[in-house]
């Protein structure tokens, strides 16, 4: 699946000279890697009791019998702070800063599934002469370390969590800063994403928006509010080419 909305325009009439991802559910399979985290954290924050662990997956927006997100989760595009305050009601005596704590220790263990293969993706648009860069609302160091374990972290220009000072998505914080650091302008520059969060984001500073299918939302959700929609970012540079 390829879908294309008509841009009336080529490659020459993009003019895109910097590209901006999301992460999870980006470069990333989202049920296929965060599913795998939610089911290991959650049932380890309620202590082996299998109630317990589906009322926190509940809060959050994961069945625990299917192992999936909802398409409403605070998983998809929230901030791990965010994700903990949904926890915390079930979780009386927790501290937040610790329950985030345990949530980034055990995301930066979790294996990654890649969308595609990551390297060769990350080495063609290098190639192009693009700017690339990573805008996660998932805190900065389990996202380098996600990136550096599929080999590809030196080589963006550009990476930002919801905790790297520039705040997180919907807002344009990330994608403001992402434009400083390599010298291009906003309407210069592509920003791809799964989710309403990475559009939104795109529309506020002014990027070229592109979405993709590979996390929880659909076609119907995200096609009103990008620019150009794709399966996946593996038909990026074939639009590159078009």
């Amino acid at each position: 699946m390829n879908v294309k909305k008509d841009l009336g325009m080529g490659n020459q009439g993009t003019g895109i000279k910097g590209v901006l991802f999301d992460k999870d559910g980006t470069l990333f399979d989202f049920d296929a890697t965060w599913g795998v985290w939610a089911a290991r954290f959650l049932t380890q924050e309620a202590g082996g009791d299998p109630e317990l662990a589906q009322r926190l997956g509940d809060a959050v927006g994961y069945d625990m019998a299917q192992t999936r997100f909802r398409r409403s989760s605070v998983v998809v595009a929230g901030t791990p702070r965010e994700i903990a305050e949904q926890l915390l009601p079930q979780l009386p005596s927790q501290p937040i800063s610790e329950l985030m704590d345990r949530m980034n220790t055990m995301a930066q263990q979790v294996p990654q599934v890649e969308v595609v293969p990551l390297h060769e993706f990350v080495l063609d648009l290098k190639a192009r002469g693009l700017k690339i860069g990573v805008a996660t609302n998932d805190a900065e160091a389990p996202a380098r370390t996600h990136l550096e374990r599929a080999g590809v972290e030196a080589h963006f220009d550009f990476v930002a969590g919801s905790d790297s000072g520039y705040g997180g998505k919907p807002s344009a914080g990330q994608l403001i800063a992402f434009c400083d650091a390599v010298g291009l302008a906003p309407e210069d520059c592509a920003m791809v994403g799964d989710s309403l969060h990475d559009l939104s984001a795109g529309q506020a500073a002014g990027m070229f928006r592109i979405g993709v299918l590979t996390g929880t939302a659909t076609e119907q959700d995200l096609g009103p509010h990008c620019d150009l929609l794709l399966s996946s970012i593996g038909a990026l540079g074939a639009w590159l080419d078009a």
